[in-house]
This record gives C-alpha cells, sequence and structure tokens, in this order.
C-alpha cells in the first residue's frame, strides 16, 4: 500500500470528521495537498489516495480495464441496500454483461418515452402548489424524482402497490439521512438486530417488506405477456446476454434496488439544489425563464433539453455541489507512476469530485454559482465529471439530466 502526502490530522479525527462533515474534511485536506494525498477514512480497512488533479483522473480512468482495475468488493458500503448482484457490486466480466443488459433501457427510443413521463410527473405535482406559497422544494423535488423512478422503473401509477412502496422507500432513506445513522453502513459491527426498535432491526424489517414487494412485483410480470409494456423492469425480463441467459430474480432485485436509490434521492438533491440557486440570484433566474418563454409554445422536451442557459445552469449545479462525491474506487494492479508518486500494487485511488469541482485553476471564484463559466470554456470529461467516469460512469446520466431540466 503507497502512502503518499500524508494529512496532518490524527487517523481518528479523519475518520470522525469524514463521517460527520466529509466537504470539510476534504476541504482541509486539500490545503495541505491540492493534487493528491493519502486518506484514512472509515469505510475502508486500509488508507487509500485521493486524486483531485484532472491529468491524475484522466490517467485512472482510461486505464480502468488494466492498471487501475475497478473491484466492486471495494464499493461495499451500500450493499446492505443494494445487494452484492448490482452493478455497484460487480466487477470484470460479471459487470460488463450486467451493463450490457441495461443499456438499452437507459438511451435511444426509451428516452423520448420517459420525456414525456417525466413532463406528465412534473406538471401533476407543480400543479398542487398554490402560487405565491412557500414549499420546501426538496419535498417535492423527491416526489417528482420517487414518481418518476417508479413510473418509468416500475410502470406503477398511483395506487395501493405505489404508495407502499414509496413510503418504505422514504423509510430507509430517512434513517441514513443523519451522521449517526450513516455510521451504520461505514462500521459492520453495528448492524446488530436487537429487535424491531432497535436501528438496524427496523431497517431490516423495511428492507424485508420491500423486498417481498419488489420480487413479487418481479415474478408477477414474468407471467404476464402485455406487449405494451414499456417500463424498465419489462425491458430487463426480456433482456437476454449472448448466451441466451437473462437475468435471475435476485440480479433484477439488486438492480432495481440500486435505480430506485441512487436515482432517486440524488436527482431530488440535484434539482432542489437547483431551485435553490436561480432564487438566490434572481438575475439567473431572469435570464434563464428568458431563454425558455423564447422557445415556441410547442416545444418538445428534446428542444427544451438543448437550450444552452438551461445546460450551463445545470452543470453549475452539479459543479458547486456534486451530488457523488467520489468516482468508484480503483485498484492499482500493478507497480506505477501517478503525478510523480510510485504506487505500489494494492493501492486504493479513488478520483475526488468535490476537490476537483473546487479547484481555482479550472474554476475562478469556485464558491460562486456563475452558469456562464460553462459558455464560455469547454471542459474535459476528467474536470468535470459529476457522473463519475469510466466503465463505471452512471447509467443513468441522459435520465438524470433529462428530468433535471
Amino acid at each position: 500500500m503507497s502512502i503518499v502526502n500524508q494529512l496532518s490530522m490524527p487517523v481518528w479525527q479523519q475518520r470522525l470528521l469524514w463521517i460527520v462533515n466529509p466537504v470539510a474534511y476534504m476541504e482541509q485536506a486539500v490545503k495541505e495537498h491540492p493534487d493528491l494525498f493519502t486518506a484514512t477514512v472509515s469505510g475502508f480497512s486500509d488508507s487509500l489516495i485521493f486524486v483531485n488533479d484532472p491529468q491524475g483522473i484522466q490517467q485512472i480512468l482510461t486505464n480502468d480495464r488494466q492498471i487501475f482495475f475497478p473491484a466492486g468488493e471495494l464499493n461495499n458500503i451500500l450493499t446492505p441496500i443494494v445487494g452484492y448482484s448490482s452493478l455497484l457490486s460487480l466487477d470484470g466480466q460479471k459487470h460488463k454483461r450486467e451493463r450490457k443488459l441495461m443499456m438499452p433501457s437507459f438511451h435511444g427510443e426509451r428516452m423520448h418515452y420517459y420525456g414525456n413521463l417525466v413532463h406528465e410527473i412534473v406538471d401533476r405535482i407543480f400543479s398542487k402548489q398554490r402560487v405565491n406559497s412557500v414549499f420546501i422544494a426538496r419535498e417535492i423535488t423527491q416526489d417528482i424524482s420517487l414518481t418518476v423512478i417508479l413510473e418509468v422503473v416500475f410502470g406503477l401509477t398511483e395506487g395501493e402497490k405505489f404508495d407502499r412502496i414509496a413510503q418504505l422507500i422514504k423509510s430507509i432513506l430517512n434513517r441514513f439521512n443523519q451522521p449517526i445513522n450513516i455510521s451504520f453502513l461505514f462500521y459492520e459491527f453495528l448492524r446488530k438486530d436487537w429487535g424491531k426498535w432497535s436501528p438496524w432491526g427496523n431497517f431490516i424489517r423495511i428492507q424485508k417488506e420491500l423486498d417481498e414487494l419488489i420480487y413479487h412485483e418481479i415474478e408477477t410480470r414474468r407471467t404476464e405477456t402485455n406487449d405494451q409494456q414499456i417500463d424498465m423492469l419489462s425491458l430487463l425480463l426480456s433482456a437476454q446476454d449472448e448466451n441466451g441467459q437473462g437475468m435471475t430474480n435476485q440480479e433484477l432485485r439488486d438492480e432495481l434496488m440500486l435505480i430506485l436509490f441512487a436515482g432517486h434521492e440524488t436527482t431530488a438533491i440535484a434539482m432542489a439544489w437547483s431551485l435553490y440557486w436561480i432564487h438566490y440570484h434572481p438575475e439567473i433566474k431572469d435570464k434563464l425563464l428568458g431563454e425558455l418563454d423564447n422557445l415556441p409554445a410547442n416545444s418538445d422536451g428534446m428542444t427544451i433539453y438543448q437550450q444552452p442557459y438551461l445546460t450551463a445552469v445545470c452543470n453549475e449545479t452539479l459543479r458547486i455541489y456534486p451530488v457523488a462525491m467520489l468516482t468508484f474506487p480503483r485498484i492499482v494492479t500493478e507497480p506505477v507512476e501517478l503525478l510523480g508518486h510510485q504506487l505500489s500494487k494494492g493501492t486504493v485511488l479513488l478520483g475526488c469530485i468535490y476537490n476537483t469541482h473546487q479547484r481555482q485553476d479550472l474554476y475562478p471564484s469556485p464558491y460562486q454559482f456563475k452558469p456562464e463559466r460553462f459558455l464560455e470554456r469547454q471542459y474535459s470529461p476528467y474536470e468535470f465529471l459529476p457522473f463519475g467516469g469510466g466503465v463505471r460512469r452512471c447509467l443513468g446520466e441522459a435520465l438524470a439530466s433529462y428530468e433535471m431540466k
């Protein structure tokens, strides 16, 4: 294990601060070592290296099937929720097969169908709000994103099953929205079932009920012969690899859980931040509305999606507070040099998205919300990477961006 650019902060303080305030941890660390540093944080048994320099990130992501291998076992923090058979946990040929089976559900003509559905959902939810009344942006964006996920992924519309699944998902998310609760994901020894009133015991029971509903839905769809179903679950059920093999119930369950949790809360947070920033800066809101008001009244979703200032506002939102702070971890498979440092085999690396997005040399006045920077400069995939990169780039990027805009 390579140790480069160690932090002056004691190990116990690093681990505590990482759980309580990871942003403060990264901002403090990057002051000592702007390009890369060795971190000792909770969730990993050994030290690892955070890489904040675009050239270093490029070297990692362009060699991530060879020298820098994205081992799924390194990304085990969320496995209690999404299982061991999702894209998050798989690697090598298994990951490649699963990603290939899922890819058609997120691209191409699917986006036109999903786009129309997103329009209907957003209009339906916002129509319930009264003009000039106060509302909590994150609550509305969560309703939007969860409804989109349930209708797009499961093909479920409002009803008893829809409401129950939505309630269970919210219950699980609410259990991990505080640092003290997140520690259960970092430390396995805390995961003790002391009954339904204990934190982990309560989570297990909620998870079990959600699993039962998901497995029931999978089995129900397997017995149906409805060619009109074009939601993701239906597409995934019909997907086959080159050997004619489809996905097992366990694989489907884990991938659906990953989509539910990775595609719900993250998109909701990004949309809420967008609303915050354009409310905080009226001149940006006016410019954005001016661009949209100049479009024909019957403009379709793709036309709106392609508007430059709208794109800049969304990109700046994802830059200043990216919903994913780090890339997928990579492990060094052979001795290699990175940014002038010799790394030994077994070293674990993480591209630090947050620190890269805050670099003064890339984004002058990085804490200022300035959409114009994305109109004035074209950033590389290693300078602006809100959806990660390489073979682990977020599969739902197109849907999330469309929904956000």
